[in-house]
């Protein structure tokens, strides 16, 4: 056996028999029952969807070389696109023998063979390259095939998309408040968190103090934190109503940014300073004796060797944040929390879903992005150190 993380991924497959695959129902309101694996693959034709499956099983014992990786990726979109597909299938037959209020789910063995199948494409790209950039897209190539039965229709009998269609006006409205927070958010915390890095960095005992503070309001739970706003923004844009005109208020928009900037401040100030401290001293000393002020040494020299560590500190403020304001709908500032919430007080669990899964993609394209960033310019600098004489 030469691979052993494919191994420990295909035995936890078999914890996907025992939970249901899908989940059915005759209306939104009645509990589901649950569907299992073998009912869902039984009929003719479907097993034979399951073809890269046997491959994977085979990959454990064949000799790892580029070949078998790229074909391990491979087989891993292919036995995806094949689950959802049947997933989508057995919806439609479910709907034309049935009502047309029949919904049907996915269930717990579904997530886990999504999740697992996906970590074993993850798997055969790090073992393919080290290029953080080539991770980064193989890991989100595997849905390409996911998105083109999406864009084809084929999954439109399921519950969740039923529920988009149900919910288009209100999904697309919570995808562009979620990404104003999200963007609002990190041009403030760049405002503010970068000078105060700045003066970390330069200011040794002051930073100690500022990363203390900082680090005390990650502790503070995000509701709470949302709370405490409520009151001292209602106080304000009653006694100056130009601020309520504005749209500072004790809900919405404003104190979810307040909150969601507070939290994104300490991975962008622990980046900066991070970021220039590794600046070589001897590269500064050179700078100052060609002439260059503190400010020109700084634009020039320090912030462009620091970059790649600074998008590390706002990949991580990205991140969070893209999840964070999910919870900032519970002070009215919408986004996919609002379907989310909406979701939980009436026990829709695809209407759940439908909110938390955008969220995910969000994050894990976020994060994608900066990683690509980063190693482009790691490349880009190693690429100058070899050029110099």
């Amino acid at each position: 056996m030469k691979n052993r993380v494919l191994i420990l991924l295909l035995a936890l497959m078999m914890a996907g028999f025992m939970l249901p695959f899908l989940s059915s129902s005759p209306n939104r309101i009645v509990t589901a029952t649950g569907i299992d694996f073998f009912s869902v693959f039984g009929e003719t034709g479907r097993w034979l969807l399951l073809t890269p499956l046997l491959f994977l099983v085979a990959a454990v014992f064949v000799k790892p070389t580029r070949r078998v990786y790229l074909s391990t990726i491979l087989a891993a979109s292919l036995l995806m696109a094949a689950m959802f597909f049947v997933a989508g299938d057995y919806a439609r037959q479910i709907t034309k023998s049935g009502s047309a209020l029949a919904r049907v789910s996915f269930g717990g063995g579904f997530w886990l063979w999504v999740l697992l199948t996906w970590l074993m494409a993850v798997d055969a790209v790090a073992r393919l390259t080290t290029s953080a950039t080539y991770r980064s897209i193989g890991a989100l190539v595997v849905f390409l095939s996911v998105a083109v039965l999406l864009s084809s229709g084929m999954l439109s009998e399921l519950s969740m998309l039923k529920e988009y269609t149900n919910n288009r006006v209100a999904f697309d409205d919570a995808l562009i408040r979620h990404l104003f927070i999200v963007m609002l958010t990190l041009c403030v915390t760049l405002l503010i968190g970068l000078p105060l890095g700045i003066l970390a960095f330069r200011r040794t005992q002051l930073g100690e103090m500022i990363f203390k503070v900082l680090s005390v309001i990650q502790t503070i739970p995000s509701i709470a934190l949302f709370g405490l706003l409520i009151a001292p923004l209602a106080a304000l844009s009653t006694r100056y109503p130009l601020l309520a005109d504005w749209g500072i208020k004790g809900i919405g928009v404003t104190p979810a940014v307040i909150a969601l900037t507070l939290y994104s401040l300490l991975p962008i100030v622990r980046s900066t300073v991070a970021g220039l401290s590794q600046v070589p001293p001897a590269v500064v000393d050179a700078a100052r004796g060609m002439g260059l002020t503190s400010w020109q040494i700084l634009w020039r020299i320090q912030a462009r060797l620091a970059l790649p560590v600074l998008l590390s500190g706002l990949r991580v403020s990205t991140v969070q944040a893209v999840g964070l304001t999910v919870v900032a709908a519970l002070i009215g500032a919408g986004g996919f929390g609002a379907i989310v919430f909406r979701g939980l007080s009436g026990s829709a669990i695809d209407l759940v879903m439908l909110g938390v899964i955008p969220v995910v993609i969000l994050a894990v394209c976020a994060d994608a992005l900066f990683k690509i960033l980063v190693s482009l310019l790691d490349k880009q600098q190693a690429v100058c150190e070899e050029r110099k004489p």
